[in-house]
């Protein structure tokens, strides 16, 4: 029976690849996954307030994100008891872990053991490439495919691009979508209700400053029928364009004069780029209706934040595909955002609002404020994309392609639901 051994990033460590291995391994059968993650001293990324190691599955041996190796990796599957007819190595990639391709696929080069790579960092969309990889990334592939088993990829249009470009493996890459954590105790409290939880622990959990507090209660922002509150949540990385968010409040403010809209961005800074960056967005916030909340919100208000904005506003200008949306959709909170990439891709297949024109969005959300009936369809829409790619979903999934890779019967493509809109049969092959 076969053995997931996961490579990356592991809790303690604060990472949403960290996260994602983690949402999969709690649904994976007991004893049948174990994790090689990193010296926790020596990642140099933040640990959880409780770092506190995993025992037993996880073995935090890999030295450094500059000094991992095939024999490092061979030596962590020792410890944890591998049986090499068993074993199917799984790789989380992203370039701030394995920052070194050329080592990365040495690595990959010389492990006689069956290999999966998941490719959290694809584009395809971009103009430096015919297919819409960027270049770096098809040199990457252009020698890494060779090596590996199968790889796996959260979107169709990255399938069709690595398809298009190396057609002669398209055959080894499969789309495995990034699984969605639902909270049904969230998705079935009023938006009401939603934002008086917000509202108490903002003024009386959270570490906010006192004036900030003071200017919460002030503005009853939250417990306001007649305010609407567009927000965002998530690390403050400049990737995500958090200013486009005051520009949209003023845009809807002049569109529904009879509402008081609100733009409320919460999230903390994770390195000095962020905290350069934050100090620029608290230059947009004004403390009446724009607000900057500078608080890391724990993992169980994080959804239900989400779930008490009225609109969840993302207008990235980089992009691939994002963990906040999982939690988003899990609790039934409408998000609205550019089409780009993949995070336009999952918010298109579970009946979001996007549109790759910024004025064109903010005239869908003023119909969406306007008829609270559309928004009740997106949430019902967002539950159902929540429960079809659950994490327990996602782990099987994982589950059977491991078990695939071991098995010396043929490959044969999935039957496609009805309900897949995607147009070109390349783009549907699934797991």
């Amino acid at each position: 029976m076969v053995s997931i051994y996961f490579v990356g990033t592991y809790k303690p460590i604060v990472c949403g690849i960290a996260d994602y291995t983690s949402f999969v391994t709690d649904e994976l059968p007991a004893g049948k996954w174990s994790v090689i993650s990193f010296v926790l001293k020596k990642y140099g990324g933040p640990l959880t307030p409780d770092d506190t190691a995993v025992k037993g599955r996880v073995w935090y041996g890999i030295p450094s994100r500059q000094e991992f190796s095939d024999s490092v990796i061979m030596q962590g599957l020792k410890k944890l008891g591998a049986k090499k007819e068993d074993a199917v190595l799984w790789f989380q990639h992203e370039n701030g872990i394995w920052p070194g391709n050329i080592q990365f696929t040495a690595m990959l080069k010389n492990l006689n053991i069956p290999k999966v790579v998941t490719f959290h960092t694809l584009h395809f969309q971009s103009p430096e490439t015919p297919t819409g990889l960027r270049r770096n990334q098809y040199d990457l592939l252009k020698v890494l495919l060779p090596y590996v088993e199968a790889i796996t990829v959260f979107s169709h249009g990255v399938y069709q691009a690595i398809a298009s470009a190396f057609p002669e493996h398209h055959d080894k890459v499969y789309v495995l979508k990034h699984g969605i954590k639902p909270y049904p105790e969230l998705s079935r409290l009023s938006r009401k209700e939603a934002k008086e939880k917000l509202n108490d622990f903002l003024l009386y959990e959270s570490g906010l400053a006192r004036k900030t507090k003071e200017a919460l209660h002030k503005r009853r922002i939250f417990l306001d029928s007649d305010t609407v509150v567009v927000g965002q949540t998530g690390f403050l990385e400049p990737a995500k364009n958090s200013e486009f968010l005051y520009v949209a409040r003023d845009n809807l403010q002049k569109a529904i004069p009879q509402r008081r809209i609100i733009a409320v961005r919460i999230g903390a800074p994770r390195d000095e780029v962020q905290k350069i960056y934050a100090e620029k967005l608290r230059r947009w916030q004004n403390g009446r209706n724009k607000f900057l909340l500078q608080v890391l919100l724990p993992q169980d208000i994080l959804p239900l934040a989400q779930r008490a904005f009225d609109v969840n506003f993302y207008w990235p200008y980089d992009c691939t595909q994002s963990g906040l949306l999982s939690h988003a959709l899990g609790a039934g909170a409408i998000v609205a955002c550019r089409d780009l990439e993949g995070v336009g891709e999952t918010v298109k297949e579970a009946g979001g609002i996007m549109d790759t024109d910024l004025k064109h969005l903010l005239f869908k959300i003023t119909k969406l404020i306007l008829n609270p009936a559309l928004g009740e369809r997106i949430e019902q829409r967002a539950l159902g994309y929540a429960r079809e790619f659950s994490w327990k979903n996602q782990a099987r999934r994982h589950w059977e392609l491991a078990e695939r890779i071991l098995s010396p019967m043929p490959y044969s493509p999935p039957t496609v639901q009805p309900t897949d809109k995607m147009a070109t049969p390349a783009a549907k092959k699934s797991i």
